[in-house]
C-alpha cells in the first residue's frame, strides 16, 4: 500500500509543488522592482482568480472521485464520460466568465480596499488573465480524471510544463519587455492555453479507445448530471469558503498598508508550499479511497486512510523544521527590501506551526473526496469559517493587529481538521456497503 501511495503521491507532489513555486516566481519577479505596489497587485489580482478558479475546483475534484469510483467498479463507459462530462461543463463555465468579467471586475475591487496604485495595476492584471478561463478549467478536468484513472504522472508532466512555460514568459515580458504586472498575466494566459493543448495530445494519444465511447445522450443523462452537480455543489460552496477564508485574509492585511500586504502575501506562499506538497497525499488518498470503494474493498479502504495520514503529516514535521531554521534565508528569495523582510520575520511563527496543524485537514479532504462524502465537508468548512474564523479576528484585530489575521487563520485550520475528523466514520462507510 505504502508503494502505491507513493506511486501516485510523489509525481503529485512534484506537480503541485510547481504551482505555487510560479506563484513564488511571479511574487519575488514583482518584488525585485522598485516598487511594493507590484507586489500588492499581484497578491490582489491573484486572490480574485484563486477566488475564481478555487471555486471551480470542484471541477477536478469531483472527476477525480467520480472517476475513481467508476475505475474500481471496471465501468469503462462511465470513466470516458465523466470526462467529456467535465470538459464540456468547464469550457461553458470559462466563456461564462469571459462574457461576465466586467461586473466581475467591478465587485471584486469595489470590495478590496487597497491603495489606489495597487489597484490599477490589479485591474490591468485581471482583464489580461481573465481570458485563460476555459483553458484553466479545462486543465481542472483533465487533472482530475487523470488522477482518476490511477495516473498521476500526466498530470507532473503537463503541470511542470505549464508552470515552467509560464516562469520564462514572466521574466521575459517582465524583464525583456518591460511588461511588469501586465507581463505576469499574458505569460499566464499562453501558459494555460498551451497546458490545454498538451493535455489533449496526451490524451488522444494514450486514451484515444475512449473516444470510441462518446455518447452524448449517455454524458448528458439527467440521472449522472444530477449525481455530478450533487457531489460538485457541495465541493463548490464548501471551496467557496476555503477562498473566502483566504481573501478575507488578503483584503483584511491590505487594510494595514502595502508593506504589511506584501509582506503577508510573502509569507503565504510558504503556507500555501505546504499546503500543495501534502496535497500531494491527499490526491493520492483520493485516487486510491475512490478506487477501492468503488471495488467494495474495506480492508484496503481502512490502509490507504491510516497510511494517508502518517506521510502528510510527516511531511509537515519536516517542512515545519525547515522554516524554523531557514525562515529568513527563504524570504530573502522573495524580496531584497530589508523593511518587508523585518515585518515578516515578525509574523513567521505562525508559518512554522502551520504544517502540522494544515496537513491533517489536507489528508481529509483528499480521503472525504474520494469517497464523494462531500456534504460534511461543507458543514465542516461552515462552522471553521462562521463559528470560528470570522468571530475570532473581530474579537481579536483591535488587540492583535496583523496577529489577530494570523491566530484566526490557525484556528480556522485547527477546527477543520477537529470536525473532519469527528464525522469520519459516520461519513466515509455509512453510504456505501462496506460495513
Amino acid at each position: 500500500m505504502n508503494k502505491k501511495i507513493l506511486h501516485l503521491a510523489i509525481p503529485n507532489i512534484l506537480s503541485n509543488l510547481s504551482v505555487p513555486l510560479l506563484s513564488s516566481v511571479d511574487t519575488a519577479v514583482m518584488g525585485h522592482l522598485d516598487s511594493p505596489v507590484y507586489l500588492g497587485a499581484i497578491a490582489l489580482g491573484s486572490m480574485i482568480f484563486n477566488f475564481i478558479y478555487w471555486g471551480f475546483g470542484f471541477l477536478r475534484m469531483g472527476t477525480t472521485g467520480l472517476t475513481a469510483q467508476a475505475f474500481g467498479e471496471e465501468d469503462n463507459s462511465e470513466i470516458s464520460h465523466v470526462l467529456f462530462r467535465s470538459l464540456i461543463i468547464s469550457v461553458v463555465l470559462g466563456l461564462l466568465l469571459i462574457i461576465l468579467q466586467n461586473p466581475i471586475s467591478y465587485l471584486s475591487f469595489y470590495l478590496i480596499n487597497g491603495s489606489a496604485d495597487v489597484e490599477l495595476y490589479a485591474i490591468n492584471y485581471f482583464n489580461i488573465r481573465i481570458f485563460a478561463a476555459p483553458a484553466t478549467l479545462a486543465l481542472y478536468a483533465f487533472h482530475g480524471w487523470f488522477l482518476g484513472v490511477q495516473n498521476s504522472r500526466y498530470p507532473l508532466y503537463i503541470s511542470l510544463f505549464v508552470n515552467a512555460l509560464n516562469i520564462i514568459l514572466n521574466l521575459i515580458f517582465v524583464y525583456q519587455l518591460n511588461m511588469n504586472v501586465e507581463g505576469v498575466a499574458l505569460g499566464t494566459v499562453i501558459s494555460q492555453y498551451s497546458g490545454a493543448a498538451l493535455s489533449i495530445f496526451l490524451f488522444f494519444k494514450y486514451y484515444k479507445n475512449h473516444t470510441s465511447k462518446f455518447d452524448l445522450t449517455r454524458i448528458l443523462s439527467k440521472v449522472k448530471i444530477r449525481k455530478f452537480f450533487r457531489v460538485n455543489t457541495d465541493i463548490f460552496f464548501r471551496t467557496l469558503l476555503l477562498i473566502f477564508t483566504i481573501s478575507f485574509f488578503t483584503a483584511k492585511s491590505a487594510e494595514f498598508n502595502d508593506k504589511i500586504l506584501a509582506a503577508n502575501c510573502i509569507l503565504m506562499q510558504l503556507w500555501l508550499i505546504l499546503a500543495y506538497g501534502v496535497d500531494g497525499f491527499a490526491f493520492a488518498a483520493e485516487s486510491l479511497v475512490g478506487r477501492f470503494i468503488g471495488a467494495k474493498d474495506k480492508t484496503n479502504l481502512k490502509e490507504v486512510i491510516k497510511l494517508s495520514f502518517l506521510w502528510g503529516i510527516g511531511l509537515g514535521i519536516a517542512t515545519a523544521l525547515i522554516y524554523l531554521v531557514f525562515g529568513r534565508e527563504i524570504l530573502s528569495l522573495y524580496t531584497d527590501q530589508t523593511d518587508i523582510l523585518d515585518i515578516a520575520m515578525g509574523f513567521i511563527i505562525w508559518i512554522i506551526i502551520s504544517p502540522i496543524i494544515n496537513s491533517v485537514s489536507f489528508i481529509w479532504d483528499g480521503i472525504y473526496i474520494g469517497a464523494t462524502a462531500t456534504r460534511q465537508m461543507l458543514i465542516s468548512m461552515i462552522i471553521s469559517t462562521f463559528i470560528f474564523f470570522l468571530p475570532v479576528y473581530f474579537i481579536t484585530k483591535d488587540v492583535w493587529g496583523n496577529h489577530s489575521i494570523w491566530f484566526a487563520l490557525t484556528l480556522f485550520m485547527v477546527v477543520r481538521g477537529v470536525s473532519l475528523t469527528i464525522f469520519y466514520k459516520k461519513s466515509i462507510f455509512s453510504s456505501i456497503d462496506l460495513r
